[in-house]
């Protein structure tokens, strides 16, 4: 049973990075775009605090949570834009104080989390260690836009680990999203970690293999870039598809970042 204590003090850790990016911004700085067509700075805080809003009620109120999920399945293609654009119309000091309550409130939820439990979510079924990771998976993809907007590069951490491992497994989600067919065996994962470390997953003798950079990889599953743009190789068919595929965020098929040099 995974214990969610070490992800979640990471999880503080990337949101009080990402906040310290924004904390001092001033309005027009707020309505800068990003990356993401038709998301602006405050687009990318306004999605992360509406879904530590929606992550509060799958620990706490599973009824509640439900209907949200109601309404996710009658707007399929927009729940996600309406949710960003509602809270992107707030002033940015309301919007940043509820960004810091709404993540606050998630940390104390899944900190009392009995253990072994289990919550719903708009994919499979998480833990509280899974709950997490996930919500710093997206704290540090969608902190990524917003630097980009403003012209800041971020120094990668250690803390990449987990959303590394999380990417190795949602290998099968992403095939099985994209409607192909999974692949039997597993692949042999290398990746060398911000401090110099090799992350290794998978079988050491696995024909179907990938290599390369953690930050690289992190990139890739959170489809912040173009896998050409990216220092991964793979080796095996089955590896270089997923490539193509790879998303480790629930939901549909993502679109992805065109390749640079090219029409977004």
């Amino acid at each position: 049973m995974a214990d969610s204590t070490p992800v979640l003090d990471d999880l503080r850790a990337e949101s009080d990075e990402l906040d310290r990016l924004v904390a001092e911004l001033g309005p027009q700085q707020w309505t800068l775009p990003t990356p993401a067509v038709g998301w602006t700075v405050a687009h990318q805080i306004a999605h992360l605090a509406w879904t530590d809003r929606s992550s509060v009620l799958a620990v706490t109120d599973q009824d509640a949570f439900a209907r949200e999920v109601e309404k996710a399945l009658a707007e399929p293609g927009d729940f996600v834009d309406n949710g960003a654009r509602e809270g992107a119309e707030k002033p940015p000091a309301q919007l940043l104080a509820d960004w810091r309550a709404g993540r606050e409130a998630l940390a104390d939820a899944l900190r009392a989390a009995p253990a072994g439990a289990r919550f719903p979510w708009y994919g499979p079924p998480m833990s509280a260690a899974s709950m997490a990771t996930a919500r710093l998976m997206e704290t540090w993809a969608h902190g990524l836009d917003v630097a980009d907007a403003l012209g800041a590069t971020p120094a990668p951490t250690d803390r990449l680990r987990h959303i590394v491992r999380l990417g190795v497994r949602t290998r099968d989600f992403a095939f099985g999203v994209h409607g192909l067919p999974t692949p039997f065996e597993e692949f042999r994962v290398e990746l060398t970690g911000p401090s110099g470390e090799l992350w290794t997953y998978g079988p050491s003798d696995a024909e179907d293999r990938v290599t390369g950079t953690a930050l690289d990889f992190c990139r890739l599953v959170t489809q912040r870039a173009h896998r050409a743009d990216l220092a991964l190789h793979a080796e095996g068919p089955d590896a270089d598809r997923w490539l193509d595929v790879a998303q480790a965020f629930a939901g549909p098929p993502g679109k992805g970042r065109p390749p640079k040099g090219t029409a977004s």
